[in-house]
């Protein structure tokens, strides 16, 4: 499932791949695309929205929609 979050607080691409481990810890098989001058991270993930919505503010970024 297509799930798409706008995530503040990523500045360079370290958050980028921190942001990526935090959702591959939820689930292994994630694909990630991350678009950080939009704060857009797009998710195809089978996993709840919830939990990986969690995982990312985990990390220390905020997560809105």
């Amino acid at each position: 499932m297509q799930q798409t979050f706008t995530v503040t607080g990523m500045t360079c691409g370290h958050c980028e791949k921190a942001v990526t481990r935090a959702i591959r810890q939820v689930d292994p098989q994630a694909e990630v695309r991350i678009d950080r001058p939009a704060n857009k991270v797009e998710v195809e993930s089978s996993q709840p929205r919830d939990a990986l919505a969690h995982a990312i503010t985990e990390e220390g970024y905020a997560v809105a929609g």
